[in-house]
């Protein structure tokens, strides 16, 4: 009753056309969703069909040659046994004829003859046969099957696969940021205990989904997106003990309107990724601080730091956010700018807080979240145009404090600094 109440306020709130546009969005992905679902169903009955046909005829040339290995191996004894025998016969016969011709002979003549047939038939075995196998000990194949195979198989095939409609887990949020969108998805049935969750993405002009992100979280960021192109996602979980995934959620279509935070190119000391948004402390000489290539951090937003990789920590290392460019400065530990040490330690504008955060290593993940708390001339604010209310997490710990600044500033540069190689961050 809640939820048809709520309905119709809906409907009454925000207008039939849009209640009737909502609907229709749902159209396609139902028709969409069944068409790969035969198309699936297709394929994969195919490949099985072609995989059993396969098994069969390996198993049919396993038992062939069998029946060839034992009716060779059983047949050969025979053959040389009857081989004998027919040579001992055609022995016999030539003996008995030289017999008659040595007899039919003159006295000398056949004294000679038959002493060489005397000396010949001597030395022949003719009474020496090969010993006949028993009637039990001869083969006689045949071939043994089993037809409750069929029934078993025919169990098998009936109770393979099914079509589900009801997916337990959707996309509940899409949150854009510079160059990337963040994916949340919920459980939307209690009954289903999920072990890991697989999300796939795909721009809206691809007949592709990719892979992106398997695991047992219910968020995650896509990073490497275009800004201002429209994207599908979608999610499925795999069951707890199971092997098999859950049907697809409902895809969701999202995009990101702001500008990706690219790191300035060409900065020695520094290699970077092609999309600029990775930097690597190389091992040539660094000339001080690596900036943005623009003010692309704007007020309200959440700019992320990840360590990916480290290198020999250095107490004038440095990660931040900054009002302007500075060149001549090794780290952002100085004036109209608020950075962390690799080893924990906290600077605005150049003084180290008495607050510290936990020390940047490999995975580390550091957020800045800034709001401006005043604007304006005031004489509250120490003489500075606009006060910034500025959060740092790292490690499950955050700090926060005010920063002020010398006068406003719509958008703010982002900055590290790294003295020596081997450290390596990602921005977004």
């Amino acid at each position: 009753m809640h939820f048809l109440c709520v309905r119709c306020r809906l409907k009454r709130e925000i207008g039939p056309h849009w209640y009737s546009a909502r609907l229709q969005n749902f159209l396609p992905v139902i028709k969409e969703s069944a068409s790969q679902t035969r198309d699936v169903l297709k394929q994969h009955f195919n490949d099985l069909k072609g995989t059993l046909g396969k098994l069969l005829d390996e198993r049919l040339v396993t038992l062939l040659q069998e029946v060839d290995t034992i009716e060779q191996e059983t047949i050969k004894p025979l053959d040389d046994c009857q081989k004998l025998i027919e040579h001992g016969v055609n022995t016999a016969a030539d003996l008995v004829q030289e017999g008659e011709i040595a007899i039919l002979g003159g006295v000398g003549e056949q004294n000679e003859k038959l002493w060489s047939f005397t000396k010949k038939a001597s030395h022949i075995q003719l009474d020496s046969l090969p010993e006949v196998p028993l009637l039990v000990d001869v083969p006689c194949l045949s071939a043994q099957l089993d037809d409750s195979i069929l029934n078993i198989v025919k169990d098998h095939i009936f109770k393979h696969g099914t079509v589900a409609s009801r997916p337990p887990v959707q996309i509940e949020e899409l949150i854009e940021k510079p160059g990337g969108i963040i994916v949340r998805w919920c459980k939307v049935d209690d009954d289903f205990t999920a072990q890991d969750y697989r999300l796939q993405f795909r721009k809206c002009t691809s007949s592709h989904f990719e892979d992106v992100y398997v695991g047992s979280e219910t968020e995650f960021i896509v990073l490497h997106i275009d800004p201002n192109v429209d994207y599908q996602f979608r999610v499925c979980a795999r069951g707890d003990g199971r092997q098999e995934w859950s049907p697809w959620s409902v895809p969701q279509i999202g995009h990101s309107t702001l500008v990706p935070h690219e790191w300035t190119a060409g900065f020695e000391g520094y290699s970077l990724s092609s999309r600029r948004n990775i930097a690597l402390r190389n091992d040539a000489e660094s000339s001080g601080v690596l900036y943005s290539s623009a003010p692309t951090y704007f007020c309200g937003q959440t700019l992320t730091f990840r360590v990916e990789t480290v290198g020999q920590p250095d107490r004038r290392d440095s990660i931040g956010v900054c009002a302007e460019k500075q060149n001549g400065y090794d780290s952002l530990q100085r004036d109209q700018a608020v950075c962390i040490s690799t080893n924990g330690a906290v600077f605005v504008n150049g003084k180290e807080m008495t607050n510290q955060l936990p020390a940047v290593t490999s995975g580390s993940t550091v957020t800045f979240d800034i709001e401006a708390v005043t604007l304006g001339s005031s004489n509250n604010n120490e003489g500075g145009n606009i006060k910034l209310r500025v959060t740092i997490s790292s490690n499950n710990r955050e700090v926060v404090f005010d920063w002020l600044l010398d006068q406003s500033c719509g958008s703010l540069y982002f900055g590290c600094s790294f003295f020596y190689p081997g450290w390596k961050v990602l921005v977004f």
